[in-house]
């Protein structure tokens, strides 16, 4: 079932996109492989984004751009979770580097369209 958050779930995939960016500025291929935190962190927020896009279930696929394969994101996620011994992590690199800038301006469109309620925006809201 669809979030009802799909605002909270954009804005989830586009955080942790930069949180990636930040992780991987200034490495090479070769120095994030040897680089086990920025591998462990990267991954992470892999798995994060998979699994916003699951929750905003495939009601956005036709949303984004034909070179953007939500579906795809999904999966991965469950490799991630499931397949992490077999993952090579010029397979992780590949997807940081080829497909997240896709993902990112997807994204960035969408997070215009859905705009984070202004509660959540707020230094004092808490969800708790």
């Amino acid at each position: 079932m669809p979030t009802e958050r799909p605002a909270r779930r954009i804005h989830d995939i586009l955080s942790n996109i930069a949180s990636i960016e930040e992780y991987t500025d200034g490495l090479s291929a070769e120095t994030f492989s040897g680089n086990r935190m920025a591998v462990d962190a990267v991954e992470r927020c892999l798995e994060r984004i998979a699994e916003a896009a699951r929750k905003l279930g495939n009601q956005f696929d036709s949303a984004v751009p034909g070179d953007v394969d939500l579906h795809s994101v999904r999966q991965f996620g469950s490799v991630l979770r499931h397949d992490y011994d077999t993952l090579d992590t010029s397979i992780i690199w590949k997807v940081v580097e080829n497909e997240l800038p896709k993902l990112k301006s997807a994204f960035k469109t969408l997070a215009s369209e859905y705009p984070l309620p202004s509660k959540e925006t707020d230094a004092d809201y808490d969800p708790f």
